[in-house]
């Protein structure tokens, strides 16, 4: 019997180390990590995704994607057919962002981001993740790899203005609800971590470890909410 293949997508500037801790039975499943690319100028997200969907060299693949890498796996499968398509601690639509993103839709306020300074003060994790701890930022920063101004120009731009208004029913979403960039009040049909915040694949892959491969494999999954220690 083949392998299943499975395609991770890291975060935003993120690098597939976010994935290191999550572990896959490998007589079962081909595990592959896709990596950000410098976008072309003004390179719509469509064009992106649709340029990214060119390293994915087998047919019907299991798509995950983490934060901004859950939106652009979404606008992946618009190209190619997708056996499962798997979104953490992301948005099914532009509906579940909350509210100071869609003031800075609104006001155009990303614009005013100050990216030069958040990598030169070394703040690019706690932008990127959201997370509030500063004795967690050494550790995140050494998940980003993506330093390029003109690529957080584009990406943080094509998160807020990201403009899906229907759910695709392919989606499935696991959301943690300590989630603090993109807060689970806002957040529809998901399978919920308990304690889980944004960084949660990384700090919670023993829940990750326990039922991922089910929910890939379409077995039966009860979402108990498990407190799991990562």
């Amino acid at each position: 019997m083949s392998k299943i293949p499975v395609y991770f997508m890291p975060g935003l500037a993120a690098n597939p180390l976010i994935f290191e801790r999550i572990k896959l039975d490998d007589t079962l499943f081909e595990v592959h990590y896709l990596e950000w690319e410098i976008p072309k100028p003004k390179e719509s997200l469509g064009d992106y995704a649709k340029r990214m969907a060119l390293k994915i060299k087998e047919e019907n693949p299991v798509l995950i994607g983490v934060s901004f890498g859950g939106i652009v796996v979404q606008e992946i499968a618009k190209f190619i057919s997708v056996r499962k398509l798997i979104i953490i601690s992301s948005v099914k639509t532009k509906f579940e962002f909350p509210g100071r993103i869609r003031f800075a839709r609104k006001t155009l306020a990303y614009k005013l981001i100050p990216m030069r300074l958040i990598l030169h003060f070394g703040k690019l994790a706690q932008f990127v993740f959201g997370e509030k701890f500063s004795n967690r930022m050494k550790l995140y920063d050494t998940f980003l790899s993506v330093r390029d101004i003109g690529y957080l120009n584009w990406a943080v731009e094509k998160v807020v203005l990201w403009n899906c208004t229907v759910a695709d029913e392919r989606v499935i979403h696991i959301h943690g609800d300590k989630d603090w960039m993109f807060p689970i009040k806002n957040i529809e049909k998901c399978i919920v971590v308990e304690g889980g915040t944004h960084v949660m694949i990384f700090t919670k892959y023993r829940w990750f470890n326990t039922h991922l491969s089910d929910i890939i494999l379409g077995s039966s999954f009860k979402n108990s909410n498990p407190e799991v220690s990562g």
